[in-house]
């Protein structure tokens, strides 16, 4: 079978195609490389240039290459976007879901894994947040997630299709350095950030109901989260359980944004301070993952520390940064911190 991934060349896709595709997966990627990077894709990887919104493309695209199988990562993320610009998100992550959904009903398509996200669950008061959990999420792009899972279920129950919604918590590493997260929207990129401007570090608020004061949250690494789509998509194809699955994905252990700051200091050796600046609207105290459901369903669980997702996260900004070593360490060279 061959597997069509969309959004495969951003940060996440390219982890997910490198590992179906060194597990002997049959995979193609669909991706209109607005945010992605196609020199991520290992070479054997077939990529179509083009957007979800252009039907005839991905009626070809599945033809071609026989797609039987499909992992949809493609989609806007940015939760303060989405706040400033709803009407493209909903028209991104919804209508171009709604148009991949209609190809892969007419190609015969019977297998549907859909990333989603923790985002869908909002900010709720609970020591674990399992799948059972109330979804109700406070932004455009929440929404835009929870939609685009009843989009999945309801097309695979009316269209016999196995599906599946992944829900993955605060992801962060890399399995090479070229593979790294580029941008500067996750709290780790933004410590990096921070660094290599000579800059200290930001936490936003020390005063939560938690045990150090700042926010606790549940960080996997990518490569995790690209074995957990693999196993999914095997047990999709597989038959077992037809029908649909709700996963989360996350280590289900809380870590603190002092305890990751603290981290980042002992692996950077940047030796700055964090600076406190007011909380940021919308930050839940504790947001952990359950992971007793994917467990128990496929008998997976994570297998790599916050260490080894600060350290490889590192080795992937100096990659692309190449001053942050330096300014990490003022005091060892001379000139301006690196910018």
């Amino acid at each position: 079978m061959t597997w069509l991934i969309t959004g495969g060349t951003g940060y996440i896709g390219a982890h997910v195609s490198l590992a179906m595709a060194e597990a002997g997966e049959r995979v193609v990627v669909l991706d209109d490389v607005s945010t992605g990077v196609p020199e991520r894709l290992p070479a054997g990887i077939p990529l179509v240039r083009g957007s979800l919104g252009d039907r005839e493309l991905v009626d070809r695209t599945m033809a071609a290459h026989g797609v039987t199988g499909v992992v949809h990562l493609a989609a806007k993320k940015q939760v303060g976007e989405s706040v400033e610009q709803p009407l493209r998100y909903y028209r991104e992550n919804v209508h171009g879901l709604t148009v991949l959904l209609e190809a892969a009903v007419a190609a015969g398509v019977e297998r549907f894994l859909f990333s989603s996200s923790a985002a869908v669950y909002g900010v709720p008061d609970v020591e674990l947040i399992d799948e059972d959990t109330p979804a109700v999420p406070i932004n455009p792009y929440g929404e835009t997630k929870l939609t685009g899972e009843w989009l999945v279920r309801a097309t695979g129950r009316a269209h016999g299709m196995a599906t599946a919604c992944l829900r993955y918590f605060n992801v962060a590493g890399a399995v090479r350095p070229g593979l790294a997260d580029t941008g500067v929207f996750n709290i780790i990129p933004m410590f990096f950030d921070r660094i290599t401007r000579g800059e200290a570090p930001r936490i936003f608020g020390d005063d939560y109901p938690t045990p150090d004061g700042t926010c606790v949250r549940d960080y996997i690494h990518v490569a995790d989260v690209a074995d957990a789509h693999l196993a999914v998509a095997r047990r999709l194809a597989t038959g077992d359980g037809h029908g649909d699955l709700t996963l989360n994905v996350g280590r289900g252990e809380g870590v603190s944004v002092r305890r990751l700051a603290d981290l980042v200091a002992e692996v950077t050796g940047h030796g700055r301070e964090p600076v406190v600046e007011p909380r940021r609207a919308g930050d839940a105290p504790r947001a952990v993952a359950s992971v007793a459901r994917i467990t128990g369903e496929l008998g997976w669980s994570a297998s790599l520390g916050v260490r080894e997702m600060v350290e490889s996260a590192w080795e992937g900004w100096c990659h692309h940064h190449p001053g942050a070593r330096a300014a990490a360490h003022p005091g060892a060279h001379s000139g301006a911190p690196a910018r």
